[in-house]
């Protein structure tokens, strides 16, 4: 984007400061979940397992040994679980913005598709079925002629009429 575009008041566009996050807890989590999926973390978790499994026999296998592991394995899980949701939550939103201006810059896009997401479960299902006629009918026409439910519709009227015409 350009700089004048972004300071334009009629562009509802705002300013994206590329790089920059915004709270501590976005960089740290960013910066964990980063690191915990490289085959280093890999290793050394791995690495971690190997040697308290070797221990076992100094300590003799008591419940002090295997409640070491545990409590570990435990808090480990329990933090990893909200870093890792935190990183896919904001991995969704991106990508449903970037769904949303796919289908907002395209002319023959159906606007009623921009964040859909936020639909609940029925409206969710009522648009399943619409799209699922949409794919009839356009498994009856075929694939490449049709884009929209509204038009696939049209298509099909017009279809029969034709038929009804020439019989």
């Amino acid at each position: 984007m350009s700089q004048s575009r972004n300071n334009d008041p009629s562009n509802p566009m705002p300013q994206l400061r590329r790089g920059k996050r915004h709270s501590w807890f976005d960089r740290a989590a960013g910066a964990m979940t980063h690191a915990v999926g490289t085959p280093a973390a890999f290793g050394i978790a791995l690495g971690s397992i190997v040697v308290w499994a070797a221990t076992g026999p100094l300590f003799g296998y008591s419940e002090t040994w295997q409640l070491i592991v545990n409590t570990a394995t435990t808090i480990i899980t329990f933090l990893m679980v909200f870093l890792i949701q935190q990183a896919q939550n904001k991995d969704s939103l991106a990508l449903h913005l970037k769904l949303n201006e796919l289908l907002a810059s395209h002319r023959s896009a159906s606007n009623r598709l921009v964040a859909i997401e936020d639909l609940d479960e029925v409206e969710l299902a009522t648009l399943r079925k619409f799209y699922c006629r949409l794919a009839e009918l356009a498994q009856k026409r075929g694939v490449h002629e049709t884009h929209s439910l509204d038009e696939a519709v049209e298509a099909d009227e017009e279809k029969r009429q034709g038929r009804e015409r020439s019989l």
